[in-house]
């Protein structure tokens, strides 16, 4: 009995006390960051929603738009997508054939997503940016996109250490003072964060919404900033909130 009552009461403390929480991420994973004249011309592309520092998958239904901006010109790959799983759950996954040089900027709108924990949507706006046959032209190119971090440092090409900078923007104005999450994608999944709150690292925006991180690791690196939606949508009839992300994703590697 007494076992049982410590139990219970540690149960009931657990609840209680806060709890870091996991950070949601959209991603848009490549193959290949950068591709070289030597390098195969076929890269492939997996579209999903998790945790990834920490591996856990969330289902992704078919996203609402997702489409790749080369050189100024936009390319619609909706219909490139095939059903997959990533960590368990539904993601999706693309094959693109690099055909010339250039910044190729792939993004990724999905459809809202409902989080009954938070009583929110969340529509995360994702996007990542590869380069190709020598060409690295145009890689602070804005998309346009309702939330966005514009890069003001190559999204490619950086050594684990380097630091990375981008702007937060919201309908095309800088965010100041954002906050903006970073997460490991932890894709062997052998490492682990010493506590819970390093699981997340969180930086903030300067006056001007430009960010700076460096990352301590080689590997695939997500940033999101997180702001709420100047609308609303309707879950069983009731108005919510959204929270819309901004989010991209930088590959860094080992320094050889």
């Amino acid at each position: 009995m007494k076992t049982g009552a410590f139990l219970w009461c540690f149960f009931l403390i657990s609840l209680i006390l806060p709890n870091p929480v996991l950070a949601h991420f959209g991603m848009v994973i490549l193959s290949d960051s950068m591709v070289m004249q030597a390098e195969t011309k076929i890269v492939n592309l997996k579209l999903s929603f998790s945790h990834p520092m920490e591996m856990i998958g969330m289902e992704l239904v078919k996203p609402k738009a997702f489409s790749v901006m080369i050189n100024g010109k936009k390319q619609d790959l909706l219909g490139t997508l095939e059903k997959i799983q990533v960590m368990g759950r539904t993601a999706w996954k693309s094959d693109f054939k690099v055909k010339r040089p250039g910044v190729y900027m792939f993004y990724m709108e999905p459809t809202p997503y409902w989080e009954p924990a938070e009583d929110i949507y969340i529509i995360h706006y994702t996007k990542t940016v590869m380069a190709a046959f020598g060409d690295d032209e145009g890689w602070d190119q804005e998309l346009g996109l309702k939330t966005e971090i514009v890069p003001l440092s190559k999204p490619f090409g950086l050594y684990a250490g380097n630091v990375f900078q981008g702007i937060v923007k919201l309908n095309g104005k800088p965010v100041p003072f954002a906050a903006v999450e970073i997460e490991y994608y932890n894709q062997e999944h052998k490492y682990s964060a010493p506590t819970d709150y390093m699981v997340t690292q969180t930086v903030k925006a300067d006056q001007n919404g430009i960010f700076t991180y460096a990352a301590p690791k080689s590997g695939w690196w997500g940033f999101a900033a997180l702001n709420q939606a100047d609308f609303k949508l309707k879950h069983a009839g009731v108005e919510k909130d959204v929270e819309i992300g901004a989010v991209i994703w930088v590959k860094f590697h080992e320094f050889k």
